[in-house]
């Protein structure tokens, strides 16, 4: 699909559909929408009046033009309220016309959209993400594929001036990510059976052919000679090999800055000898992953736009399954850090696998380290489905990653810290277990976490909401999301 900007006024462009966005509760036709209405006979007035349209983010309206016009169709999309006038408004519209394109079977569409803050990069940068996020359809494991005529070309009206030279370059850089985003709904949305340890090490070393990046996979021998006895303990019940995997890219000169992201990947948790019972929603522990997925999106990303930052992307990754060989309830792994964890609960998998990733992280000199992953059910039971929620005691992280969402839309709401909360993780016999009570079970998670992070500033997403979505929503389809490679890749080039 051709998508470029334009300098064609919304008076004079010509094609198949011409979709304008318009502000909530102020939806009166102005300057030149005035004359546009004009020209189309009352065509505009009529829709928003027909179609009782308020401008809400997400809405839309679409009607014919009568013969002689210029153009086959009008739509409108609503941008939400004005104040304050979010970026990701533009992001949910751009998705909408798409959409609507598509349902209305055109081939050329016209888009009409204001500028957030004055700043023509991000927002040619977040109209390109909705439109491309909008239209991605995964239908790999489906035997025929839709035929539906595609869009061919999109233009976006108002950013095609000399004045603006980087209107491409923001393009492209929206491809860039958008592409990184889509790895990571897709290796999601994947089944275990596709997508197991050897794939997602597979799907590392395209990404490092691709881009250059250096990938080193730790077999289960490396990771035995290093100590990593949490991450085998999870690993030994499974008929597949784990895979511990480090891509890094490094630019091509000194590095502004040193990052490691660290997903976790469990490609499918039965949950052990604690295995997940009826309602337990084991039928969707192929998300398990979610963390790694977007690690490597991220690492796409990173790998295309090529900044002057050096990231190292890491991963443990295994199933957590039951066979003769599992882990009990009650034994006692050795992390590669020398801690001692009694194991009370198998299905609590996910912390040990990073344990032993941000141990490894840890010593690598970064300045930063941000573990994610689908780690809780009761982060998902604190912040619903669509938020995220984010811990640091490092408040230059908390600051640096929450402009990194805002400006991706991908909502994180910071959580306490609160060490008394390890009380409850003590064990007679060891140092300490991986589970603790139930209340506050997503922050004794990030305790745990915090007992292998010895001297890097860290941060821990726990993301087990967002990564998936059973209906379309915004310029998300059903699915995986490829949440949060958006925040990430702005966190890294910040």
């Amino acid at each position: 699909m051709d998508l470029r900007g334009i300098d064609t006024p919304r008076l004079e462009w010509s094609g198949d559909c011409l979709v304008i966005g318009l502000f909530e509760d102020a939806v009166e036709l102005t300057d030149d929408l005035t004359d546009l209405d004009q020209k189309l006979s009352g065509t505009l007035t009529e829709l928003i009046a027909e179609a009782e349209f308020k401008g809400k983010e997400g809405s839309s309206a679409v009607t014919r033009v009568g013969g002689g016009s210029s153009i086959r169709k009008i739509a409108i999309v609503g941008l939400g309220k004005a104040e304050p006038f979010k970026l990701d408004a533009l992001r949910r519209a751009a998705a909408a016309a798409a959409r609507l394109g598509k349902k209305e079977k055109v081939k050329t569409l016209g888009l009409s959209l204001p500028s957030w803050n004055g700043d023509t990069a991000l927002t040619i940068q977040a109209i390109v993400e909705g439109i491309e996020l909008a239209l991605h359809q995964d239908s790999r494991f489906k035997s025929e594929e839709e035929k539906e005529l595609k869009l061919e070309q999109i233009e976006l009206l108002g950013f095609g001036h000399e004045g603006f030279a980087n209107a491409d370059e923001a393009i492209a850089r929206a491809r860039q990510i958008s592409l990184g985003v889509i790895l990571a709904r897709e290796l999601v949305s994947a089944p275990a059976n596709i997508v197991t340890p050897l794939m997602m090490a597979e799907a590392a070393e395209a990404i490092a052919q691709e881009y250059g990046l250096e990938l080193q996979i730790l077999e289960k021998a490396d990771c035995e000679k290093l100590g990593m006895g949490a991450f085998l303990g999870v690993a030994q019940a499974s008929d597949l090999p784990p895979k511990f995997i480090h891509l890094t890219y490094r630019p091509a000169g000194t590095p502004r800055k040193k990052l490691a992201i660290v997903g976790k990947g469990v490609t499918f948790d039965s949950g052990g000898l604690n295995i997940k019972g009826a309602g337990s929603g084991i039928e969707m522990m192929k998300t398990d992953m979610g963390g790694a997925a977007a690690t490597l999106g991220t690492a796409k990303a990173i790998g295309a736009i090529q900044p002057d930052v050096e990231v190292h992307f890491i991963s443990a990754v295994t199933e957590n399954m039951i066979s003769g060989h599992a882990m009990h309830p009650g034994d006692i792994l050795t992390a590669s850090n020398g801690k001692t964890i009694e194991v009370n609960n198998t299905d609590a998998e996910g912390r040990l696998t990073l344990a032993d990733a941000l141990v490894y992280a840890d010593k690598l000199g970064v300045d930063a380290v941000i573990d994610l992953a689908t780690l809780t059910g009761a982060c998902v039971v604190a912040l619903g489905e669509d938020i995220a929620g984010i811990w640091t005691e490092d408040e230059a992280i908390a600051s640096q990653f929450s402009q990194a969402a805002d400006l991706a839309g991908e909502k994180f709401w910071r959580m306490p810290i609160e060490e008394k909360y390890f009380e409850g993780l003590k064990s007679v016999v060891a140092d300490m277990k991986n589970t603790g009570p139930r209340p506050g079970g997503a922050i004794t998670a990030t305790l745990f976490l915090k007992q292998f992070v010895k001297d890097t500033p860290w941060a821990h997403l726990d993301v087990a909401g967002p990564v998936w979505t059973d209906k379309e929503s915004g310029y998300n389809n059903a699915g995986g999301t490829g949440y949060p490679v958006r925040s990430l890749v702005n966190w890294v080039l910040g």
